[in-house]
Parts: C-alpha cells; structure tokens; sequence
C-alpha cells in the first residue's frame, strides 16, 4: 500500500529594519513527506541575526498564520514537541518530527523585533 505524501508549504517573510533589508531565504519551497516521518525547513539570512528576532508561523489554508516559535526555540502554548527551532547568526532550522496530516500548512520564518504578525 502506498503511504500518503503531505505536503508543506513554505513561505518567506523578508520585512524591513531600521537601517537595512535583511532577506530571508526559505528551502525548500515545497517538501512532501510522508507521515511520520521528520520535516527540516531551513531559513537563511542575509545578515546575522539575533535569536531573539527569528520566529517561526504555521499558516493553514484559509486561516490567519499562527505564532508557532518564538525567539528561534521557545515554543508558543498548545504547541507540541515535536516541533522545535533551532539556529543562530545567518542559519535557523524549524523540525517537525512525526509528521501528520495535520501539519500540512504554508510555514514563514520572520525576522522581526515584535510578534505577531498582522495582516
């Protein structure tokens, strides 16, 4: 029997700083997995930045996106374990072990200096 792919979206945020643009770089774009198994979604900066400014969101489809990770590896409440943020300086990783069908989502990484983020 053939396992049932998920598949996660991902999405960049790039907003602006005081002084300069930072670009973030998300890859992949797209993963598909199957459940179970584990997801790496890794966001690259074009500058260093502090682990204090790199959140992560979950947003799903016709929903407002969800703080998932806050200040690289704090997890908001409600949020299970196996989704855990790592990183520092120009490299951060958002896993999310055990995948579902429930995790299927668009996930942003944001560098910014407050959270959440409106729209």
């Amino acid at each position: 029997m053939a396992s049932q792919g998920l598949l996660l979206g991902v999405l960049l945020m790039s907003l602006h700083g005081c002084c300069a643009q930072i670009v973030l770089t998300v890859s992949p774009e797209y993963t598909a997995v199957s459940p179970g198994d584990t997801a790496i979604i890794s966001c690259t900066c074009s500058s260093s930045v502090s682990t204090s400014y790199l959140h992560w969101y979950q947003q799903k489809l016709g929903q407002s996106p969800k703080l998932l990770i806050r200040s690289t590896s704090t997890r908001q409440p409600g949020v299970p374990e196996r989704c855990s943020g790592s990183g520092s300086g120009y490299n951060y990783k958002l896993t999310i072990t055990g995948v579902t069908a429930d995790d299927a989502a668009h996930y942003y990484c944001q560098h910014r200096a407050s959270y959440p983020v409106t729209q």
